[in-house]
């Protein structure tokens, strides 16, 4: 193709194809602007590689050439991405607690226990066990030798116990 004709045939492609490039462009990389950039990237592409275009298909070869164009801009963009120190450490997971959410455990932890304490039996034992120590109904059953439903019905009231006593607290 000679210029003027690659010049016109590239206002073509933009006003007939513009829109779905964009669209292809920015639900790839979820940024307005950069899509507006893969946008003129993508037909800047286009009429580079108009000499070698053969004239079919139009549509499917810039909506080609855009998704290229986002996906390498997405693998750019994350290789981009070095974490600072305060980032890095942000993100590190530790398995330890805090200071703060030690002392905040240990505290409800221990509120926890004294209002279970104030129960009173078989309830305080089905309290202490399951709420305070996490037991599990199993284990609840083979210590007590006790029906499952039984066992589930004790663990449902203490819990509506241990409701109304948390909020008289």
């Amino acid at each position: 193709m000679e210029k003027i004709n690659c010049d016109k045939y590239l206002e073509h492609l933009i006003d007939a194809y513009g829109d779905l490039v964009f669209s292809i462009c920015y639900k790839l990389v979820q940024s307005y602007f950069d899509a507006e950039d893969l946008t003129q990237d993508t037909f800047l592409a286009a009429y580079k590689n108009l000499h070698t275009f053969d004239g079919k298909n139009e549509k499917a070869w810039v909506c080609r050439i855009a998704t290229n164009k986002s996906l390498d801009y997405i693998k750019r963009a994350g290789r981009k991405v070095i974490p600072t120190e305060d980032a890095y450490f942000n993100e590190v997971l530790s398995k330890e607690p805090t200071p703060e959410q030690s002392v905040l455990e240990t505290d409800v932890k221990q509120e926890l226990y004294d209002i279970c304490s104030q129960l009173k039996p078989p309830y305080q034992e089905i309290a202490l066990d399951y709420f305070y120590y996490e037991k599990d109904i199993s284990e609840l059953v083979n210590k007590s030798g006790k029906n499952v439903k039984t066992i589930q019905t004790q663990v449902y009231r203490t819990k509506i116990m241990l409701r109304k006593l948390w909020r008289r607290e």
